[in-house]
Protein backbone atom coordinates (compact mmCIF):
# COMPACT_ATOMS: atom_id res chain seq x y z
CA UNK A 1 0.00 0.00 0.00
CA UNK A 2 0.69 3.58 0.05
CA UNK A 3 2.16 5.76 2.27
CA UNK A 4 0.86 9.19 1.27
CA UNK A 5 -2.99 9.34 -0.61
CA UNK A 6 -5.20 12.14 -1.77
CA UNK A 7 -8.19 12.67 -3.66
CA UNK A 8 -8.48 15.44 -6.41
CA UNK A 9 -10.42 16.08 -9.43
CA UNK A 10 -9.33 15.74 -13.16
CA UNK A 11 -9.99 19.75 -14.60
CA UNK A 12 -8.19 18.21 -18.31
CA UNK A 13 -4.99 18.58 -19.92
CA UNK A 14 -2.27 20.98 -21.23
CA UNK A 15 1.32 21.50 -22.10
CA UNK A 16 4.33 23.32 -20.05
CA UNK A 17 8.14 23.73 -20.89
CA UNK A 18 10.72 22.32 -18.30
CA UNK A 19 13.91 24.18 -17.94
CA UNK A 20 15.99 22.64 -21.11
CA UNK A 21 13.03 24.48 -23.03
CA UNK A 22 11.07 21.24 -24.08
CA UNK A 23 7.59 20.82 -23.79
CA UNK A 24 6.18 18.57 -21.39
CA UNK A 25 2.04 16.87 -21.63
CA UNK A 26 0.82 17.61 -18.46
CA UNK A 27 -2.59 16.45 -16.99
CA UNK A 28 -3.85 19.36 -14.20
CA UNK A 29 -5.51 17.72 -11.03
CA UNK A 30 -7.08 19.98 -8.68
CA UNK A 31 -6.48 18.67 -5.13
CA UNK A 32 -8.50 20.28 -2.49
CA UNK A 33 -7.74 19.89 0.99
CA UNK A 34 -9.14 16.63 2.58
CA UNK A 35 -10.26 16.43 5.59
CA UNK A 36 -9.88 13.43 7.48
CA UNK A 37 -13.63 12.45 9.53
CA UNK A 38 -12.39 8.89 10.30
CA UNK A 39 -8.88 7.05 11.12
CA UNK A 40 -9.17 2.90 11.07
CA UNK A 41 -7.11 1.24 12.49
CA UNK A 42 -5.59 -2.76 11.83
CA UNK A 43 -6.47 -3.11 15.63
CA UNK A 44 -10.49 -1.84 15.36
CA UNK A 45 -11.14 -2.39 11.95
CA UNK A 46 -8.81 -4.82 10.34
CA UNK A 47 -7.03 -2.52 8.08
CA UNK A 48 -5.30 0.78 7.86
CA UNK A 49 -7.21 3.62 6.27
CA UNK A 50 -8.57 7.70 6.57
CA UNK A 51 -11.77 8.35 5.71
CA UNK A 52 -11.74 11.53 3.89
CA UNK A 53 -14.10 14.37 2.24
CA UNK A 54 -13.66 17.51 0.50
CA UNK A 55 -15.25 20.33 -0.79
CA UNK A 56 -18.56 21.77 1.05
CA UNK A 57 -21.84 20.30 0.94
CA UNK A 58 -25.23 22.03 2.29
CA UNK A 59 -25.85 19.77 5.53
CA UNK A 60 -30.05 20.21 4.54
CA UNK A 61 -28.86 17.46 1.64
CA UNK A 62 -27.69 14.48 3.91
CA UNK A 63 -29.47 11.88 5.47
CA UNK A 64 -29.67 11.15 9.43
CA UNK A 65 -26.97 8.96 10.09
CA UNK A 66 -24.56 10.94 7.40
CA UNK A 67 -24.89 14.01 9.28
CA UNK A 68 -24.28 12.00 12.66
CA UNK A 69 -21.50 10.77 11.26
CA UNK A 70 -20.12 14.32 10.98
CA UNK A 71 -21.53 15.88 13.58
CA UNK A 72 -19.49 12.86 15.91
CA UNK A 73 -16.21 13.91 14.37
CA UNK A 74 -16.61 17.70 14.38
CA UNK A 75 -15.59 17.60 10.86
CA UNK A 76 -16.98 20.21 8.43
CA UNK A 77 -20.05 18.64 5.90
CA UNK A 78 -17.89 17.86 2.57
CA UNK A 79 -19.13 16.85 -0.62
CA UNK A 80 -18.70 12.67 -0.35
CA UNK A 81 -16.76 10.47 1.73
CA UNK A 82 -13.71 8.31 0.43
CA UNK A 83 -11.04 5.96 1.83
CA UNK A 84 -7.51 6.25 1.66
CA UNK A 85 -5.88 2.95 2.26
CA UNK A 86 -2.28 3.58 4.21
CA UNK A 87 0.35 1.32 5.16
CA UNK A 88 0.63 3.36 8.84
CA UNK A 89 -2.39 6.10 10.08
CA UNK A 90 -0.38 6.53 13.47
CA UNK A 91 0.11 10.65 12.88
CA UNK A 92 -3.00 10.88 11.56
CA UNK A 93 -5.80 12.47 13.59
CA UNK A 94 -9.86 13.38 12.95
CA UNK A 95 -10.04 16.68 12.04
CA UNK A 96 -6.22 16.54 10.06
CA UNK A 97 -6.57 18.66 6.75
CA UNK A 98 -4.06 17.06 4.19
CA UNK A 99 -3.29 18.82 1.06
CA UNK A 100 -1.31 18.98 -2.19
CA UNK A 101 1.77 19.79 -0.44
CA UNK A 102 2.21 16.05 1.13
CA UNK A 103 2.87 15.37 -2.91
CA UNK A 104 5.23 17.80 -3.38
CA UNK A 105 8.33 15.95 -2.63
CA UNK A 106 7.30 12.66 -4.09
CA UNK A 107 8.88 12.08 -7.93
CA UNK A 108 6.50 9.77 -8.99
CA UNK A 109 2.64 8.87 -8.15
CA UNK A 110 -0.33 6.34 -9.17
CA UNK A 111 -3.37 7.62 -10.37
CA UNK A 112 -6.84 5.78 -10.21
CA UNK A 113 -9.81 6.84 -11.66
CA UNK A 114 -12.71 5.32 -13.29
CA UNK A 115 -11.85 5.14 -17.43
CA UNK A 116 -14.51 6.79 -19.78
CA UNK A 117 -17.12 4.20 -21.39
CA UNK A 118 -16.83 3.85 -25.23
CA UNK A 119 -19.70 1.68 -25.13
CA UNK A 120 -20.59 -1.70 -27.11
CA UNK A 121 -16.97 -2.47 -28.77
CA UNK A 122 -16.07 -5.06 -31.21
CA UNK A 123 -13.08 -7.40 -30.33
CA UNK A 124 -10.62 -5.65 -32.81
CA UNK A 125 -11.42 -2.41 -30.87
CA UNK A 126 -11.45 -3.51 -27.36
CA UNK A 127 -8.83 -6.21 -27.26
CA UNK A 128 -6.61 -5.04 -30.58
CA UNK A 129 -7.73 -8.45 -32.79
CA UNK A 130 -5.72 -8.26 -35.82
CA UNK A 131 -9.21 -9.17 -38.19
CA UNK A 132 -9.20 -11.90 -40.56
CA UNK A 133 -7.81 -11.66 -43.80
CA UNK A 134 -10.07 -9.07 -46.58
CA UNK A 135 -9.92 -11.52 -49.99
CA UNK A 136 -9.81 -15.44 -50.57
CA UNK A 137 -13.15 -15.82 -49.63
CA UNK A 138 -13.34 -14.03 -46.70
CA UNK A 139 -17.10 -12.76 -46.80
CA UNK A 140 -17.88 -9.80 -44.72
CA UNK A 141 -16.18 -10.90 -41.67
CA UNK A 142 -13.36 -8.85 -41.84
CA UNK A 143 -13.58 -7.24 -38.69
CA UNK A 144 -14.69 -10.71 -36.47
CA UNK A 145 -13.18 -12.78 -33.84
CA UNK A 146 -12.99 -15.70 -35.48
CA UNK A 147 -13.72 -18.97 -34.46
CA UNK A 148 -14.05 -19.19 -30.84
CA UNK A 149 -15.51 -22.52 -29.75
CA UNK A 150 -14.29 -26.21 -29.07
CA UNK A 151 -15.26 -29.27 -30.66
CA UNK A 152 -18.10 -31.91 -28.38
CA UNK A 153 -14.97 -31.64 -25.97
CA UNK A 154 -15.83 -29.54 -24.14
CA UNK A 155 -18.26 -28.46 -26.70
CA UNK A 156 -18.31 -24.86 -24.69
CA UNK A 157 -16.67 -21.30 -24.78
CA UNK A 158 -14.60 -20.99 -21.84
CA UNK A 159 -15.12 -18.26 -19.13
CA UNK A 160 -13.23 -15.11 -19.55
CA UNK A 161 -12.75 -15.55 -23.38
CA UNK A 162 -11.90 -12.02 -25.29
CA UNK A 163 -15.14 -11.07 -27.31
CA UNK A 164 -16.79 -8.21 -28.28
CA UNK A 165 -18.92 -6.61 -25.51
CA UNK A 166 -18.76 -3.02 -23.37
CA UNK A 167 -15.87 -1.05 -23.17
CA UNK A 168 -14.23 0.98 -20.51
CA UNK A 169 -16.11 2.14 -17.75
CA UNK A 170 -13.62 0.49 -15.52
CA UNK A 171 -11.49 1.55 -12.38
CA UNK A 172 -8.36 2.24 -13.97
CA UNK A 173 -4.64 2.71 -12.61
CA UNK A 174 -2.13 4.75 -14.25
CA UNK A 175 1.42 4.08 -12.31
CA UNK A 176 4.62 5.87 -12.06
CA UNK A 177 3.43 9.46 -13.31
CA UNK A 178 6.01 12.19 -12.54
CA UNK A 179 4.89 15.02 -10.55
CA UNK A 180 5.55 18.23 -12.68
CA UNK A 181 4.46 20.64 -10.18
CA UNK A 182 2.79 21.25 -7.09
CA UNK A 183 0.85 24.24 -6.48
CA UNK A 184 -0.47 24.43 -2.79
CA UNK A 185 -1.84 27.80 -3.05
CA UNK A 186 -3.48 27.20 -6.35
CA UNK A 187 -4.85 23.42 -4.96
CA UNK A 188 -3.13 21.94 -8.36
CA UNK A 189 -0.84 19.23 -8.85
CA UNK A 190 0.48 18.96 -12.41
CA UNK A 191 1.60 15.20 -13.52
CA UNK A 192 3.32 14.31 -16.68
CA UNK A 193 0.85 12.40 -18.89
CA UNK A 194 -2.56 11.06 -19.37
CA UNK A 195 -4.70 9.98 -16.05
CA UNK A 196 -8.12 7.58 -16.55
CA UNK A 197 -11.28 9.42 -16.62
CA UNK A 198 -13.03 12.42 -18.14
CA UNK A 199 -12.48 15.73 -17.11
CA UNK A 200 -14.23 16.22 -13.71
CA UNK A 201 -13.84 12.77 -12.45
CA UNK A 202 -12.85 12.17 -9.05
CA UNK A 203 -9.71 10.69 -9.05
CA UNK A 204 -7.23 8.94 -6.61
CA UNK A 205 -3.50 9.93 -5.83
CA UNK A 206 -0.94 8.55 -4.04
CA UNK A 207 2.92 7.89 -4.15
CA UNK A 208 3.65 5.63 -6.36
CA UNK A 209 3.91 1.88 -4.68
CA UNK A 210 5.90 0.22 -7.64
CA UNK A 211 8.15 2.53 -8.16
CA UNK A 212 10.42 4.15 -11.42
CA UNK A 213 12.39 0.73 -13.25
Amino acid sequence: MANTALVGEKVGMTQVWDDDNHVVPVTVLRVRPNRIVQVKTTERDGYSALQVTFGHREEHRLTRPEAGHFDTAGVQVGNRLLELRLDDVSTYEVGQELTVEALAETGQVDVTAVSKGKGFAGAMKRHNFKGQRASHGAHKVHRKPGAVGQCATPSRVFKGKKLPGRMGNQKTTTLNLTVVDADAERELLLVKGSVPGPNGATVLIRDAVKGAR
